[in-house]
């Protein structure tokens, strides 16, 4: 074990549909271990997993508090899950269940405002006043900063951007609306722009269509990335598409919330080279009175994919120092 650092570090554990990141971190963002493993099917076995994953941890390393990123509606005290898509987690305290079980402090994040937070701490965000930290993955997760603080509304659901309905009786969303942000700004938006693309047969020397039309299970949002750097003209119409939404998007959030800064994160955000000069093309047509006002600067990502566990870290930090602060008040 080390215990050079003692409790300074925490865990950040980024708990996502497909996979459970666990990574220890130190007061200054630098990841030093990381743990990764498939999300489990149930409730039980994903605690089970968290368990499992910090006690390897705490076997390597001197660990002060963990700190949980998890998608879904969180009470505005983040004490109380209550709704989580992934996983069947239902007005469930899983911060205070999880800190019973595994013996030490556990806090819990919205995973879009983790990210916020370590964008905020870290990285791209670290310069904004009023910043927007959009988390464009599978789906779109958002996390917003007003006046240095995370803004969660009355009732700690905010602001979930990804799911304002772009298009009219647009494509489905599992939310059960039609039209949803997400549903054209995603990786999973790209992939399904990717088939109208190539059913529409105007792409006959694409090599992405020619390898989705051998083996449709080939085409996944990384493929059409690595499509549209190596100038696919799928990969690179799918893209534009992405950039044309983004911006239309990003748009009318500004006309609400007048951001000074956008980050982009997520696995999308982080290849924001690949269509980012085109959405703020885009995002300038789009907004209320481009000419005659200040637009928001629009970043790619710093900490890439791992903004979600440095930011939950972050969070178990601050946690652990606010809970000590309390005790020696008492």
């Amino acid at each position: 074990m080390d215990h050079q650092t003692g409790s300074d570090l925490t865990v950040g554990i980024d708990i996502g549909g497909t996979s459970v990141r666990a990574c220890v971190v130190d007061p200054t963002g630098r990841i030093l271990d990381t743990l990764r493993t498939a999300t489990p099917a149930t409730t039980d076995a994903v605690e089970h997993c968290l368990d499992r994953l910090v006690g390897e941890l705490r076997d390597r390393w001197a660990i002060g508090a963990v700190g949980l990123a998890i998608a879904g509606f969180l009470t505005p005290d983040r004490s109380v899950v209550r709704f989580s898509p992934h996983l069947a987690w239902e007005e469930a305290a899983v911060a205070a269940d999880m800190s019973a079980r595994i013996g030490m402090p556990v806090f819990a994040e919205h995973d879009a405002n983790a990210a916020a937070v370590a964008e905020l701490h870290f990285g791209a965000a670290a310069r904004g006043h009023n910043t927007l930290v959009l988390a464009i993955g599978t789906g779109i997760g958002a996390g917003l900063i007003l006046g240095g603080e995370i803004y969660r509304g009355s009732f700690g659901v905010a602001p979930e951007l990804g799911h304002l309905r772009v298009v009219p009786d647009g494509r489905p969303c599992a939310c059960g609306k039609r039209g949803c942000w997400e549903r054209y700004c995603s990786g999973t938006a790209l992939v399904d722009t990717a088939v109208e693309l190539i059913a529409s047969q105007r792409f006959p020397r694409s090599a992405l269509a020619a390898e989705s039309d051998a083996d449709p299970g080939s085409l996944t949002g990384r493929r059409v990335a690595a499509a549209a750097a190596d100038g696919d003209p799928v990969g690179v119409a799918a893209y534009a598409d992405l950039a044309r939404w983004l911006g239309v998007g990003l748009g009318m959030i500004a006309d609400v919330f007048d951001p000074d800064l956008i980050v982009l994160a997520g696995g999308v955000g982080a290849a924001s080279g690949l269509f980012l000069d085109d959405a703020r093309e885009h995002y300038t047509a789009a907004v209320t009175g481009a000419g005659h006002r200040h637009l928001a600067r629009i970043r790619g990502t710093q900490l890439g994919e791992t903004a979600g566990v440095i930011g939950a870290a972050e969070v178990a930090r601050e946690g652990l120092a606010a809970t000590r602060t309390s005790g020696e008040v008492e």
